[in-house]
């Protein structure tokens, strides 16, 4: 193993968080997705605002926000960043899957990539758990890095898979 190319190693092969104290501060922005793949009719119960739970846009939307918020407490070697904005937007792809899109920004030494992908990880999971009561076959999926900004790795635009 060459240790040396892992910024998360430690000489000794160990994991370690990564001293970022020698980083310019620069703006960061990054942008995830996830998708919930339902049933048709699980759908229309969102749209309608008929999900017993309650709003579940509203409550996923509190909810993705909250985890990108708390990002640093979930994954070990991630830096607590102090967010300037935190965004969850919702879409449909037909009938029967909902899209989950993050963006986070800082001001910060290091990037945002984690808290966007936190965020959309637990608004799809919160949609879930809200309506597993009426499909249980929903499935989240292609939770990915859409885009980042700012960094010594400069940007970052993933290219759409056909």
């Amino acid at each position: 193993m060459n240790v040396e190319k892992l910024s998360h190693i430690n000489e000794q092969g160990r994991a370690r968080m990564v001293d970022v104290s020698g980083k310019p501060v620069t703006r960061r922005t990054a942008v995830a997705r996830s998708r919930i793949r339902m049933k048709r009719e699980t759908m229309e119960r969102i749209r309608q605002g008929r999900v017993s739970k309650g709003d579940v846009l509203a409550v996923a939307q509190v909810a993705g926000i909250m985890a990108a918020k708390k990002t640093a407490d979930l994954i070990p070697m991630c830096h607590p960043v102090p967010l300037k904005s935190a965004d969850i937007r919702f879409y449909e792809e037909g009938d029967e899957v909902l899209v989950v899109e993050a963006e986070v920004k800082t001001d910060n030494v290091t990037g945002v990539e984690m808290e966007a992908l936190t965020a959309v990880s637990v608004a799809a999971l919160t949609v879930y758990d809200m309506c597993k009561a009426i499909d249980r076959e929903m499935v989240v999926s292609d939770t990915c890095l859409l885009s980042k900004t700012g960094g010594k790795s400069g940007d970052f635009v993933r290219r759409e898979e056909k």
